[in-house]
């Protein structure tokens, strides 16, 4: 077994599951070397020692950005920690909220673990049956909504859910808003509550992608070490003047603990941003230094700017073309060619200024960035380091930094964490294996569920990750697959579909693949093409496709287009994957997987029984 460990081991402290329920009992050891015991003292601290710095910005009616302090904030949670306490909520309760990222959702968050609560975060575009469920299993007392519309479809809830006793509507202005509830909080004012290291502080619902949602329980002392690890990797990077943009949602651990709570630590700010479709003027305006986001959106703009380059051609696409050129050698050399100081401020400046012309570096996880497009933004000056964790990890696992990162790797492991190859599950031609991590950073366990945490955690309390790697000589971390979505086809090899498919994305007619061929001679591909792409690239190849035939004439087996494409995704993988792993027949679409159809999860990784459910049967006959 190849294992690499963080500076700082340390070694943690096994979780015991008795009675089907979690033995909270854990020492607060692993933990101390944390800079902070708990949230409540996190902020606590920083409100203290950045009191007037701005902590949230958020747009108003005229489209502009308004920004309120860290004492402001820290105001609104002492009135509601009372209005909390005045319901009668106590340590171990459970608080849910169903909201998009707000000032509100902090202010609830360190409010509920002020009188010992637990948090319980959901998205706003989820599913009814979602919430209900989260709410039913987590046995939540109370429920914060963001809108009066949300209320509208929960308010049944009180009557089915026993533990359910009260709803809180945040834009409300009844008694059952937030304002209402501060208001008594002020009159009534309690002393904060302060949890210790091992106390549950949330409980995280897992999006299903391969199976049923599960609560992933993690502590002070699990969230208050992730933010803690990245901090220290970046520390010369952040200071009072970093400012975040916030577009990945809080009620993921990835967000929670790389921006929220990390901006804590060095009294930073964070921008909120308004709607996904504003993103771009957004950006602009909060002017952001630092990023945390995922390939996805980075894939995007790089598409669009290469878009927007061909259809200008010309003068402009001659001296964007020799930019990047001269920005990449000067990136992969360290040496400055004559021309790139003109063409930086010419061409270069004006791609920064998409990002509000500040951006220092981004932060990205979910899945592996491409490295041509990672190269592209490192060239041009935005470093993009890929990270990797699981929400079981609070997310933080490996991490690439300033001072060490590899192309292709996910970094190397933060502190106090050792990252073990186990080989054992492997067959007989693969020299990765399952990815084991130990460290503070592993969770107490599933909510309600003690055989599926006994199924991840080791007895020498190592938790398996279900993700396959390989680890170099200088320590650096490479994702191969994940051992839940493989599968063999009938010739015995192993398949893992996510390699192939980010493979198959990185083509800028490709906006999403999912590949499919459990127990079959052969895999098959469903790809969703770019709409907006496709129509040009076609035009550039010559074919002679009316754009109203796209649609209806890509799915023809004997159309042009499917042939052309075909061809071309098969020949963009032939260098990097076996022969067996390529599929033989693809399914097009022009319908991308969204969070709005169901296809997608928060963090933008595909759920594929829900695309099998609505295109299975496409799939399956591809093998008539």
């Amino acid at each position: 077994m190849a294992e690499i460990t963080g500076s700082n081991p340390v070694k943690p402290t096994l979780l015991i599951v008795l009675f089907g329920r979690l033995n909270m009992n854990v020492s607060n050891d692993i933990w101390k070397q944390n800079d902070y015991q708990n949230l409540v003292e996190l902020f606590e601290t920083a409100e203290c020692n950045y009191a007037d710095n701005p902590l949230f910005g958020t747009k108003n009616d005229s489209g502009e950005y308004e920004w309120v302090t860290y004492k402001q904030v820290g105001e609104r949670i002492k009135n509601l920690r009372g209005g909390l306490a005045k319901l009668g909520v106590k340590k171990g309760d459970r608080v849910g909220i169903i909201s998009r990222n707000r000032t509100e959702w902090f202010i609830a968050e360190i409010a509920s673990f002020g009188v010992g609560a637990w948090f319980v975060p959901m998205y706003e575009k989820e599913l009814y049956s979602m919430w209900e469920y989260v709410l039913r299993d987590a046995a939540c007392k109370i429920l914060i909504v963001s809108t009066q519309n949300i209320y509208e479809k929960v308010k049944d809830f009180i009557d089915l859910i026993p533990s359910l006793e009260h709803i809180i509507v945040i834009e409300g202005t009844d008694e059952h808003s937030m304002t209402a509830f501060e208001e008594i909080g002020k009159k009534n004012p309690v002393s904060s509550f302060h949890p210790e290291p091992k106390d549950a502080a949330v409980i995280i619902y897992t999006s299903g992608t391969t199976g049923s949602p599960k609560g992933v329980m993690l502590s002070h002392g699990n969230l208050c070490f992730a933010s803690q690890a990245g901090y220290h990797l970046y520390k010369e990077d952040l200071t009072e003047e970093t400012v975040s943009f916030s577009h990945l949602p809080w009620a993921h651990s990835y967000a929670i603990t790389a921006e929220l709570h990390n901006v804590l630590q060095f009294g930073g700010s964070i921008g909120l941003m308004d709607t996904i479709k504003k993103m771009g003027s957004d950006l602009v305006k909060v002017r952001p230094t630092i990023l945390m986001s995922v390939p996805r959106v980075f894939n995007t703009i790089y598409k669009g700017i290469y878009k927007r380059m061909n259809e200008e051609g010309g003068l402009k696409q001659k001296l964007f073309t020799m930019a990047v050129s001269s920005a990449k050698k000067r990136f992969l050399t360290g040496k400055t060619n004559v021309g790139y100081r003109l063409l930086n401020k010419l061409v270069l400046d004006k791609i920064r200024e998409r990002f509000g012309a500040r951006l220092q570096f981004s932060l990205t996880a979910s899945a592996r960035m491409n490295e041509d497009v990672a190269l592209f933004f490192y060239s041009i000056g935005i470093p993009t380091y890929d990270a990797y964790g699981l929400t079981e990890t609070s997310p933080v696992i490996t991490m690439n930094a300033p001072k060490a990162y590899k192309f292709g790797s996910v970094g190397k492991p933060v502190e106090q964490t050792k990252v073990v190859i186990d080989q054992s599950v492997n067959d007989k031609d693969r020299d990765d294996g399952e990815i084991v991590v130990y460290g503070p950073q592993v969770m107490i366990g599933y909510y309600n569920k003690p055989e599926e945490t006994k199924k991840v955690l080791q007895d020498d309390g190592g938790l398996r990750t279900g993700d396959r790697g390989t680890l170099d000589d200088d320590g650096f971390l490479f994702i191969t697959g994940r051992i839940k979505e493989q599968y063999k086809l009938q010739n015995g090899k192993y398949i893992f579909p996510a390699t192939i498919e980010e493979g198959i994305k990185r083509l800028p007619y490709v906006a999403n693949a999912m590949v499919y061929g459990d127990g079959k001679e052969y895999n098959v591909c469903l790809v969703a093409l770019d709409t907006e792409n496709i129509e040009e690239w076609a035009h550039e190849m010559k074919l002679d496709i009316h754009p109203s035939d796209l649609i209806a004439g890509v799915a023809k087996p004997g159309s042009d287009l499917k042939k052309f494409l075909c061809d071309a995704i098969s020949k963009s993988l032939k260098d990097d994957f076996r022969k067996y792993e390529i599929p033989k027949k693809y399914f097009f679409i022009t319908e991308d997987f969204t969070h709005e159809n169901g296809m997608l999860t928060q963090t933008m990784k595909i759920k594929r029984r829900a695309i099998l459910e609505k295109y299975g049967k496409h799939l399956e006959q591809l093998y008539d």
